[in-house]
């Protein structure tokens, strides 16, 4: 490892720890929410939740059970003691995780198209594009290892990474905004000017510095 690149590893290593701890709490809901939703509304509340539209469900709650675990262990795939010295796990590790951020991302997508976001037009635009990003940085990964391009490989993962949190951004960004302003400029039927920025503030602005610090120096090997 070269030295520069040593000297950003422990902070980088910092910052996984309090993604996994911070999203914890966020992981298990989702995942709750998506096993109990189905069996019923009366189960288990759940705006989410469609009666009678299959498709929208199955989209919805893969998404979210999905999405919720990618948040556990696509972390683990960049910790450097964990990653040299399981190669094996890695890799296999790697390949199941792109392929669910792939099925995640089209879940998502499904779920627009077939019942559309609380939001509106604006929402399912952002989420929309988000989803995509989602489906793209999974199959880069992948194809990138591949073509053992491992310094691409790893700029998609690290993107891949900031996208997998995207959901928890979300909303942290309006329990933060709530507690500060009250809930200015949001309504119930989120098409308040915040409203409209955050369908893209929860991963365009992320993804932006990301790009930024890409660039600063090597990566953390």
């Amino acid at each position: 490892m070269m030295p520069a690149a040593k000297e950003r590893s422990l902070p980088f290593e910092i910052f996984l720890g309090f993604l996994i701890a911070h999203t914890l709490p966020f992981t298990i809901w989702a995942i709750s929410s998506a096993v109990l939703a189905p069996l019923g509304p009366e189960l288990y509340e759940n705006r989410l939740y469609t009666p009678g539209n299959l498709l929208a469900n199955l989209a919805i709650f893969s998404h979210m059970a999905l999405g919720a675990l990618l948040m556990i262990f696509v972390p683990l795939q960049f910790w450097p003691g964990l990653r040299r010295r399981f190669v094996s796990y890695h890799r296999a590790a790697g390949r199941l995780l792109c392929l669910g951020a792939v099925v995640t991302g089209v879940a998502g997508l499904l779920y627009i198209a077939a019942r559309g976001t609380i939001g509106g037009f604006w929402m399912d635009l952002g989420f929309g594009l988000y989803g995509m990003l989602v489906v793209l940085s999974g199959g880069q990964v992948i194809r990138c290892a591949r073509a053992r391009d491992f310094d691409r490989h790893r700029r998609w993962a690290l993107r891949l990474l900031v996208l997998t949190f995207g959901s928890w951004l979300y909303r942290v960004h309006y329990g933060v905004w709530y507690l500060l302003t009250g809930g200015l400029a949001s309504t119930p039927a989120f098409d308040g000017i915040f409203d409209l920025v955050q369908n893209v503030a929860f991963y365009l602005p992320y993804l932006l510095l990301l790009e930024w610090w890409m660039r600063r120096g090597p990566l953390p090997a």
